[in-house]
């Protein structure tokens, strides 16, 4: 991922200034948690670092063997590191994917289509998580034998697309974000919204028909669905949301069960300990999603951005990227009041419901919690309501210690232009023949390329906003 310096490093045009230094309080828990919602979140905390060996249930096939090693930048519960710990993780048996890269981002594949029982690419849909490795090999696994998907195949068939992890800051807070509240601000500012060319729509549950919110697309539900599916999708832990075991079939009309001999322990492999008491008796995604629900989004801080902007820059930073247009999807802040005179949250009862930490408070996330068309972004995978070309606005909190950026780490601060990468990519033309449409963010980049290449106040402008999405 390393290289020279950028066009923009060259040119001394506006640049990224790197990721921010300082920490903050980023990776803690709300400071007003009752003694016992802390201790569920300290106990919810260490599983989701603990490592997960076979005989606890790892596999057949897994990503990673822990939710840190996915979540550990620049605190437990952010995003991927900088160096890439997946490879450390890799069997000895196994063969590390020639896209896996030390100072590359940690990856999940997806498949677009199911592959015809002769090797040609069919037109059905697949898009399902296709593990990178299996458990073949390693301690406790005894005869299993299990092949790992073949990722030169899905390369040559341009049938293969990259995520990252996404931060699980803050998520008791999306959480308590009303429908309502999401719907109302989609219909806010209907005028400029048009004259830029910018929809947004939810996904939403096709169970209850709420709108989802958590995911590259928006198709999660909730923090304890997002938990569960992880689990059970990128370690291979099947669980009391996702019960059954998952092999790594991408042919079409195959039976995805791993073999026999690689079904190693009764399901779900993680479920309620009924024998235990206290902490230790909810299950494991049970605690990860209080561990998410309980922990604090990060702040803003000036402190820390490489080259020391200014308070001053920080500020009109703030101003340009409405300017722009930037906050027509990157909604500053939604708040979850739904009647001041009660608490909206369950967990902002009995003790602490006077010092609420999820009930009517003011949301910095700088999303709509929509989905928007991103042209040539698209991945080709529908998920919900999410078509091929559609992602969630995400959110920004965070983004000033972000290494990589993009639902697939594309644009990447490699000493030079990251963040810039990022906004600019935002309006890559639609791939050939797709039939997506161009762009939402089209005229809002437009103006912005143009900034960034224009008068000097305007580069300043430019400079400032970078400066600005590095104090998030």
């Amino acid at each position: 991922m390393i290289g020279g310096p950028s066009q923009a490093q060259l040119l001394n045009l506006p640049k990224d200034p790197g990721p921010r230094t300082s920490t903050g309080d980023v990776g803690q828990p709300f400071s007003t948690l009752t003694s016992s919602e802390l201790s569920f979140f300290n106990d919810g905390k260490t599983r989701f670092q603990n490592t997960a060996t076979v005989a606890k249930g790892l596999g057949p096939t897994f990503n990673a063997t822990s939710c840190a090693t996915c979540h550990s930048q620049p605190a437990v519960g952010g995003t991927s590191p900088a160096t890439n710990p997946q490879i450390a993780q890799a069997p000895s048996s196994n063969t590390v994917p020639n896209f896996l890269q030390e100072d590359g981002p940690v990856l999940e594949a997806r498949f677009p289509f199911y592959v015809n029982s002769d090797g040609t690419l069919s037109n059905v849909p697949d898009g399902s998580v296709h593990d990178l490795f299996t458990i073949t090999g390693m301690t406790g696994a005894g005869s299993c034998s299990l092949s790992q998907p073949n990722f030169t195949q899905m390369q040559n068939l341009n049938n293969i697309i990259f995520r990252i992890p996404t931060p699980v800051f803050g998520m008791g807070l999306l959480e308590a974000i009303s429908d309502e509240t999401i719907i109302n601000n989609m219909n806010a500012n209907a005028a400029t919204k048009a004259s830029l060319g910018i929809i947004g729509v939810p996904n939403r549950s096709g169970n209850d028909g709420s709108i989802t919110r958590f995911g590259w697309k928006a198709q999660n539900k909730s923090a304890l669905i997002f938990a569960g599916e992880a689990y059970n999708a990128e370690m291979g832990i099947t669980n009391e949301m996702f019960q059954n075991e998952r092999g790594n079939s991408s042919l079409l009309n195959a039976a995805n069960d791993p073999p026999t001999t690689c079904v190693l322990h009764g399901i779900p492999e993680d479920a309620t300990n009924f024998t235990e008491s206290g902490t230790a008796i909810p299950s494991d995604v049970v605690e990860f999603s209080h561990f998410m629900r309980f922990l604090a989004p990060p702040a803003q801080d000036i402190n820390g951005i490489p080259g020391n902007p200014s308070a001053a820059s920080i500020a009109n930073g703030r101003t340009v990227f409405s300017t722009l247009g930037c906050d027509m999807c990157h909604t500053p802040s939604l708040t979850t009041t739904t009647n001041s005179s009660i608490s909206s949250s369950a967990y902002d009862t009995g003790v602490n419901a006077t010092t609420a930490f999820l009930s009517n408070q003011t949301v910095n996330l700088f999303s709509d919690l929509l989905l928007h068309h991103m042209g040539g972004l698209a991945d080709g995978i529908t998920q919900g309501l999410a078509a091929g070309d559609m992602f969630r606005t995400a959110p920004l909190w965070g983004a000033g210690q972000r290494l990589f950026f993009l639902h697939d780490g594309r644009a990447a601060f490699e000493g030079y232009d990251g963040l810039n990468e990022a906004i600019v990519d935002h309006d890559l033309p639609p791939p050939d023949g797709s039939g997506y449409p161009t762009s939402e963010a089209h005229a809002v980049i437009s103006t912005y390329s143009a900034w960034h290449d224009g008068t000097a106040a305007q580069q300043q402008d430019i400079q400032d906003l970078l400066n600005f999405l590095r104090s998030l």
